[in-house]
């Protein structure tokens, strides 16, 4: 039996930076994957890109890596937040884009250990960083234990 790989996933939206930081450093998470397409987004001002790193670093000594493979391209987000598709259509159109990406392939499961896949969606049912975490378990048999925080 392969052994698992912890990953949580974290929003950013609805929440205080206490709260943000708080939950990532109970989680004892190591690395903030930004799976945003954008990641310099005024809805936070702790989540813009050159803030979050140094927060991250200087809070919990908590590396940073900004991975646009594991993000959703502009048409399909842009028709989803335009309410021009629906989240099945967003979800069939994401899972297909990473299938094309190869991201199973092109990541390891090494990656995403004690990581936290990070996007602004506060839930993760509508957000994909949930998908991106279901896609990788469909791959990868289960590896990834996954907590959304």
């Amino acid at each position: 039996m392969t052994e698992q790989t912890y990953v949580t996933t974290i929003g950013f939206t609805k929440t205080t930076a206490e709260n943000f930081f708080q939950r990532l450093l109970t989680n004892e998470v190591r690395q903030v994957i930004d799976v945003r397409l954008n990641n310099t987004s005024q809805l936070s001002g702790f989540a813009k890109a050159k803030d979050l790193i140094y927060f991250l670093q200087t809070l919990g000594e908590i590396g940073y890596v900004h991975e646009p493979l594991l993000a959703p391209t502009k048409d399909i987000l842009t028709a989803y937040r335009k309410k021009q598709s629906d989240w099945s259509d967003y979800r069939i159109r994401f899972l297909d884009l990473m299938d094309t990406r190869s991201i199973d392939q092109n990541l390891s499961p090494d990656f995403f250990d004690h990581g936290c896949l990070l996007c602004s969606e506060d839930k993760p049912h509508h957000c994909h960083r949930s998908l991106v975490v279901e896609f990788l378990n469909d791959r990868w048999d289960d590896q990834l234990k996954v907590r959304h925080l």
